[in-house]
């Protein structure tokens, strides 16, 4: 038992099936690191001393289970839940989540939040003087199918300034939060857009020091998914280890 523990923390394992895998965590490049100078925030949010491990017990495992009965018709479309329709760009975000080895990953709840068009979010501590938009609260959810997928229809958002240093702006970006079957297994990204000029700026992106996995953070255009007059297409597939793993905050 404590050869599989250590092994499992090593990534030689699955902490589901408990079988050998092929999976071996990526250097300390492809991840943000705990405390990084150029995103202030982190000196005063960051662990200081060394990180203990504690496996999951049988309460993290079985409870609270969460799933498709936390979802209701239409949680996956921000543009119908007010009375109006949102001002911004329509644009529908799809794509896959994947687990360890790379099997598509059922009955998962993704939820996104986001600002709104003009880069605010529909919070008190936004106080920037940018519009809020009655007909757009910037939050959704949904459960990926039997194939993993999940789809959501919203406005692309807007840029927005945050005060870490001189003339700081924010990519357009969305919040992705992953959470199984248990709020133990909870993870959390951010979704950027393809082409933002703001890439080189932004500590938080630029915080993962290896470009490749920066680049996974970054959604694809497709013109195919794209519904003609109605609304552009991003597909965000999300990779919970190996290779191609999806950068996690829980990283930090």
């Amino acid at each position: 038992m404590t050869d599989q523990l250590e092994n499992e923390k090593k990534g030689l394992y699955s902490p589901v099936t408990d079988t050998p895998t092929a999976y071996r965590r990526e250097g300390a490049d492809a991840h943000p690191p705990m405390d990084f100078e150029a995103y202030k925030s982190t000196a005063l949010r960051h662990p200081k001393q060394t990180l203990i491990y504690l496996p999951q017990g049988i309460t993290e495992v079985t409870g609270p289970q969460l799933g498709d009965a936390l979802v209701s018709a239409g949680d996956n479309d921000l543009t119908t839940r007010h009375e109006g329709e949102p001002i911004g760009e329509r644009i529908t975000v799809s794509g896959r989540v994947f687990d360890t080895e790379g099997k598509p990953l059922s009955n998962t709840l993704v939820e996104i939040w986001q600002a709104n068009a003009a880069g605010r979010y529909r919070h008190v501590w936004d106080r920037w003087p940018a519009p809020l938009d009655p007909n757009f609260d910037g939050a959704g959810r949904c459960v990926t199918d039997e194939t993993g997928r999940y789809t959501f229809t919203t406005i692309k958002p807007g840029p927005y300034p945050w005060g870490n240093h001189y003339n700081a702006w924010r990519p357009a970006h969305i919040h992705f939060s992953l959470l199984g079957r248990a709020f133990a297994q909870r993870l959390v990204t951010q979704m950027y857009f393809p082409g933002d000029p703001l890439f080189p700026y932004d500590p938080i992106f630029n915080s993962i020091a290896d470009e490749r996995a920066r680049q996974r953070m970054v959604s694809t255009f497709s013109i195919h998914d794209t519904q003609p007059d109605w609304a552009a297409a991003y597909v965000f597939d999300i990779y919970l280890r190996g290779p191609a793993a999806t950068p996690f905050e829980e990283e930090f």
